[in-house]
């Protein structure tokens, strides 16, 4: 009998993820097609997204997404195959994404799955989850409806070296901005500077990162993407510019922190300097997204956006140390697990 292994919360947690405590590996049966329903499907994972949001998703709190419940399978996008239907919309063998979670097989309701939008010249399966997925979707609007760059403009984009930073720097760039990423690490920086072409980088693990990006910025700041939160978020403020555009998109130095800080003094920018600081969620967009992939599609068939991406080998039972990546920043662009997907991309 073919095992389904998943990965299921046993706890929240109060500050950082902790392996062998906040989640534990479950074996059951796999499901067949005898368990399928009308207008269902069974899929067979190929890869699985991990995304800083998903720390959020723990949390038993108000949120535009109710939170996983505990001895529940751990939500994640993901790419599948469809091995058995009962759906008008997908026969077997179509790849497809969906919300399936962390396990390797899964019974979805069609209505909650997609079939996978043909991939451009260049284009791989993996893009399904990075630069044509939620994560470049995200960069996307973030960039393109609030933050809203042009020539002359000084963008600065933290995370620069993640999966949305990357793409959202890429497109400041395209816009003809002068674009500063701000990432942890040499290696990181050097990646945004001569392979995706950025104006300067910061490696804010450097001790005196914070003239550097002074130095770096003379005429302030005009739109700031923010993926970090915290200090990072501080600094940039105390450097904006009068009626500059802060797109809020992610606090990741804050997930895992059981005490909260935001800006300090600097936060009187936004009156003083006129700063609108706008959060949103990619759903809300979500009658564009094929606008959007669209031209992502096109961007990168044209070499205008490259991507970068950190496969971890070893199935559902590598996802635990997937986290740790995705928190301590080893993972450079996209970071996914696969399951039974191609071969390729960095390995644990």
């Amino acid at each position: 009998m073919t095992t389904n292994t998943s990965l299921v919360l046993s706890q929240r947690p109060s500050g950082p993820i902790e392996k062998g405590k906040t989640f534990s590996l479950k074996s059951s049966p796999a499901p067949t097609e005898a368990d399928l329903k009308d207008g269902q499907v069974l899929l067979e994972t190929l890869y699985i997204s991990f995304d800083p949001a998903m720390r959020g998703w723990l949390d038993d709190r108000r949120s535009y997404i109710p939170p996983v419940q505990l001895n529940e399978v751990m939500r994640a996008l993901t790419v599948s195959r469809v091995l058995a239907s009962k759906s008008t919309k997908f026969s077997p063998g179509t790849i497809v994404t969906s919300a399936s979670g962390i396990q390797e097989y899964a019974i979805m309701p069609d209505s909650q799955v997609e079939k996978a939008y043909d991939l451009p010249q260049g284009g791989k399966l993996t893009d399904l989850l990075g630069v044509l997925g939620s994560t470049g979707l995200t960069a996307y609007f973030g960039m393109t409806k609030i933050g809203l760059p042009k020539p002359g403009d000084t963008v600065v984009v933290s995370a620069a070296a993640g999966a949305t930073g990357s793409v959202a720097a890429q497109i400041a760039k395209i816009a003809g901005a002068r674009v500063i990423g701000i990432a942890g690490g040499e290696q990181k920086c050097r990646w945004l500077k001569e392979e995706l072409g950025l104006d300067e980088a910061i490696d804010y693990k450097s001790p005196d990162y914070k003239q550097k990006f002074k130095e770096a910025t003379p005429k302030f700041v005009d739109v700031y993407f923010d993926n970090v939160g915290g200090e990072i978020l501080d600094m940039v403020m105390a450097r904006a510019a009068q009626f500059s555009r802060f797109v809020m998109c992610g606090g990741i130095s804050q997930y895992n922190s059981a005490e909260k800080k935001g800006p300090g003094a600097s936060f009187f920018n936004v009156i003083t300097q006129r700063i609108r600081m706008q959060g949103f969620i990619v759903f809300d967009y979500i009658t564009e997204y094929d606008v959007a992939r669209k031209q992502l599609a096109q961007w990168l068939a044209e070499g205008k956006l490259r991507r970068k991406e950190t496969v971890v080998k070893g199935g559902v039972r590598s996802a635990e140390e997937a986290f740790d990546w995705l928190f301590t920043g080893k993972n450079t662009g996209k970071l996914m697990v696969e399951v039974k997907g191609e071969e390729g991309g960095a390995r644990l």
